[in-house]
């Protein structure tokens, strides 16, 4: 089976790919990482492997969409532009990316004329918040942030392709991920490595939203037993991470950091910030058997470990000075 990857040389994609390559996922695969290598993407992050070919090229551009695809038995779609605060100050980027790059993406697996396995990569955030309970993967979307908005518009229109052209996708929704290689912008990177330069960390607030945590390794399995056996125009959840408010998280990266509590800021809420996540991820446990395998304290500890022992990975990619105590 050959695999093409969008957004493989980002965070959770680079992941999925090292997995692909190495037989982690049962044997090893034939790769295209399609990749625009804007400032999320890194090449470093790839893994040295002739099974593995790297296009650079903008996934919302039908022409190296068309120029890609032949080939290729299956798609994993991570391709997007992701963070909250960006969209906030600017949406515009966040539909063409994540709104128009999936209507290209599938419609190029519609011109191809074969068959093709797809699965579209969203996230939990297209659900708004939740006071109690948990989703199902039947919950009305009613997206927050412009962000969560775009992602919520590329959820439909993959369903809307599988419907109407027969497109074989799939779609997971995950919770927030955590890992090694995660760009500095994202909250644990950020402020780990703020922490590590001796600085201070803003939260939002008072740090009472909550999220649940899931490792990367973990998403990445879930991606691929939704490839390898999910249905076409199904829904899955990727939940089972630890659920903890913001400021319970930014405690233990103190502590993991050798810092206390006199290293917060408490900085002006973020508008339309959503209080809490929460999903039931029942379907794919019972549909494809995954469970997570990577515990939090062990997973987060290991991840500051690695943001420690790489500092050249990260800090050419850190736009902003530490913020003194």
């Amino acid at each position: 089976m050959r695999v093409l990857v969008t957004g493989g040389a980002g965070f959770i994609g680079s992941r999925y790919v090292r997995g692909l390559v190495t037989g982690e996922y049962g044997r090893p695969y034939e790769v295209t990482v399609l990749d625009a290598l804007t400032y999320a993407g890194n090449v470093a992050n790839l893994p040295e492997d002739p099974r593995v070919r790297l296009v650079v090229g903008d996934v919302a551009d039908r022409d190296v969409v068309d120029d890609v695809l032949p080939g290729h038995d299956a798609v994993v779609h991570f391709a997007a532009e992701s963070h909250v605060d960006r969209s906030v100050d600017s949406a515009a980027e966040f539909v063409r990316s994540n709104v128009l790059g999936t209507q290209t993406l599938l419609e190029g697996v519609v011109r191809a004329g074969r068959p093709i396995r797809v699965v579209h990569v969203s996230t939990d955030e297209v659900y708004g918040s939740i006071e109690q309970g948990s989703w199902t993967e039947s919950e009305p979307l009613l997206p927050n942030s412009p962000y969560a908005a775009s992602k919520a518009g590329s959820d439909l229109v993959a369903r809307a392709l599988w419907r109407t052209h027969g497109v074989d996708v799939s779609i997971t929704r995950c919770c927030n991920n955590y890992g090694p290689r995660q760009h500095p912008e994202k909250l644990i990177p950020r402020f780990v490595t703020s922490l590590l330069r001796g600085g201070t960390v803003p939260v939002y607030g008072q740090g009472r939203n909550v999220r649940e945590w899931l490792h990367v390794d973990d998403h990445c399995r879930a991606v691929h037993r939704v490839l390898t056996g999910g249905r076409a125009g199904a829904v899955y959840h990727v939940g089972g991470g630890t659920a903890l408010s913001n400021l319970d998280l930014t405690r233990r990266l103190l502590a993991l950091c050798g810092a206390d509590g006199s290293r917060i800021r408490h900085v002006t809420d973020r508008p339309g910030h959503d209080g809490r996540y929460a999903l039931d991820d029942t379907r794919i446990r019972t549909e494809l058997g995954w469970v997570p395998r990577t515990r939090f304290d062990e997973g987060l500890a290991a991840t500051v470990a690695w943001y420690r022992d790489h500092p050249g990975w990260w800090e050419p990619a850190v736009t902003e000075p530490a913020a003194a105590p």
